[in-house]
């Protein structure tokens, strides 16, 4: 349990003024990490807290919704605050209520996707590295797609899966692919897009009407690794990918991209949750291949 005086303190010294003898309560949203809901002088807001180590996680998860904020399309929460208090991180967003989505918020989600898409980089991957779940997610800037995606995708998640015991017939087949990775964009060279990089159904709601999407893994590359994590667990519907079509459609060939890019969140789950995930990333592997 994180020591609340020194926490509200560091708050404090941040702008964000809590009521010394205010408690959090404890909230669900912190698959990772504990949430709760903390009162303040300017309304409530939506804490993260972990061990100190955890800060520069929650210091690039501030960077990436104020990163999303300045796309002016998605509504995310607004980031107030990222800090150590003795042995606990934290990070310090807008508390909004969100709900389930209804199909017109769908529609309006994915549309917006699409605007904040046409935010571009000169160059794929972001200025500082990341997270994916719990798993450093490395964005150092390149500006070939195909090296960034080879190397700082699926080959570090190929070494960290090799660390993790899974060798043998899933890293020979990854090598055979990543070899060919250049025949997936012989006629497709993707723009630099801001992506929200995690997009799962958990990942996003409604507020007041308007899509929201948060616990983002920011950094630009093709937009269709965004479309393609949506189709992995679902939790999206039509309206959503018929408003993004005919926002920005979607370049021929995108299927089979879409296994490519859902491979590198099939490797990250079977290195976070094990080998559960083992035959569904070598069964994408071979059909790639």
């Amino acid at each position: 349990m994180p020591d609340w005086s020194i926490v509200i303190a560091a708050l404090g010294d941040a702008g964000v003024i809590v009521d010394p003898v205010a408690m959090p309560t404890p909230v669900s949203g912190g698959d990772i990490s504990p949430a709760w809901r903390l009162p303040s002088q300017s309304g409530a807001i939506f804490l993260k807290t972990g061990p100190a180590d955890s800060y520069d996680m929650f210091a690039a998860e501030a960077e990436g919704l104020a990163a999303l904020a300045a796309a002016a399309a998605i509504r995310v929460p607004r980031p107030l605050a990222a800090g150590v208090a003795g042995a606990t991180a934290f990070v310090a967003l807008e508390w909004l209520e969100l709900r389930g989505g209804s199909a017109a918020t769908e529609a309006r989600l994915g549309s917006l996707l699409a605007e904040q898409h046409r935010n571009t980089a000169d160059q794929y991957g972001w200025h500082r590295d990341n997270t994916i779940g719990r798993t450093a997610q490395p964005n150092g800037w390149s500006s070939n797609w195909v090296e960034f995606y080879r190397e700082r995708r699926l080959g570090y998640q190929l070494e960290l899966a090799a660390g993790n015991g899974f060798g043998g017939e899933l890293q020979r087949e990854g090598a055979r692919l990543m070899r060919r990775l250049p025949g997936f964009f012989e006629r497709y060279k993707p723009e630099p897009s801001l992506l929200h990089g995690d997009l799962w159904g958990g990942n996003w709601a409604s507020c007041e009407g308007d899509p929201v999407i948060f616990d983002p893994a920011v950094h630009y590359g093709d937009r269709e690794c965004d479309i393609a994590m949506t189709r992995l667990f679902g939790g999206f519907g039509h309206a959503f990918y018929a408003a993004y079509e005919a926002a920005w459609p979607l370049a021929s060939g995108h299927r089979e991209r879409r296994d490519l890019y859902q491979l590198y969140h099939v490797l990250n789950h079977l290195n976070l949750f094990g080998s559960a995930y083992h035959g569904r990333a070598l069964d994408l592997i071979r059909r790639l291949l």
